[in-house]
């Protein structure tokens, strides 16, 4: 079972994962971020996992949204892009799965093939690739 350093609210759909408050940890998950936090994203613990090459989960459910405001919307989708160009990985629980490397390993031993839909964390996608 993947142990993960819990950002934020418990995201739904995502039972695989044991969610920790201390090290040790193979990834961070953030399950929500507040305006603020999404604007001016400096989470110590978040970016030392990134720097270490651990994967970052963001859930994209528990992100703010300000629909009434079209500027503010327009600084929270450049943040947005900001964590993505970081290398943070975007998932939605349910309706999109996430495969992990460690997953990835399995499904390779077992020749099967992701599912559609599915999102690859990098690891995962260079450990199938060529595989199908």
């Amino acid at each position: 079972m993947l142990r993960c350093l819990l950002i934020g609210n418990e995201p739904q759909g995502m039972p695989q994962w044991q969610y920790v408050s201390e090290p040790p940890y193979d990834a961070v998950v953030i399950g929500s971020l507040t305006l603020g936090e999404l604007l001016h994203f400096r989470e110590e613990r978040v970016l030392q996992a990134l720097a270490e090459g651990k994967s970052v989960y963001l859930y994209t459910p528990g992100l703010p949204e300000s629909a009434k405001n079209r500027t503010l919307s327009g600084s929270l989708a450049t943040a947005q892009r900001e964590l993505k160009n970081w290398g943070v990985l975007f998932t939605d629980g349910n309706r999109r799965r996430l495969i992990t490397a460690q997953e990835a390993k399995q499904m390779r031993l077992e020749h099967r093939c992701p599912a559609p839909g599915a999102v690859l964390t990098p690891l995962a996608k260079e450990i199938l690739e060529g595989s199908f």
